[in-house]
């Protein structure tokens, strides 16, 4: 037996998909709201997200300086887009019925309430394992 078993990709353990309600303006027949089915996403997939949403921003007072600056609130789209299942938010069909052509504008037509988008961004950044605010590890570590 390996002295890795336990770390063998089998003993892994499947991160499975989650429902939950995102918005009130979308409802069944008896009034409850719809739920989205949303998927972890990997490691990986978050890096390729988080490098997309990057730029290099001048340094001030420093010629030929550029820092990364993160553009939060694109990589948080681009992390919620990547995570729903359903409903698909690449569909023609459904871009049509609200008059939009990409995922992203889609998003903001179904979700077009500020608070609700809100929430939905905070559930899929606990979600996806974003759950420990970086104020909280810092005190965490002071301790």
């Amino acid at each position: 037996m390996s002295k890795f078993a336990k770390f063998m990709k089998e003993n892994k353990v499947a991160k499975e998909n989650e429902m939950h309600p995102v918005t009130k303006s979308l409802c069944d027949e008896n009034g409850k709201p719809l739920e989205w089915e949303f998927r972890h996403i990997s490691s990986k997939e978050n890096e390729t997200i988080r490098e997309s949403c990057t730029i290099e921003v001048p340094v001030t007072g420093k010629p030929n300086m550029f820092r990364p600056k993160m553009k939060s609130s694109l990589y948080i789209q681009k992390m919620i887009i990547a995570s729903v299942v359903m409903p698909d938010l690449y569909d023609a069909e459904l871009q049509d019925s609200y008059g939009v052509k990409t995922p992203e504008d889609l998003l903001f037509a179904m979700v077009d309430d500020p608070g609700e988008y809100n929430e939905l961004a905070a559930y899929v950044q606990k979600f996806q394992g974003f759950n420990v605010s970086f104020d909280e590890k810092v005190d965490e570590a002071k301790n």
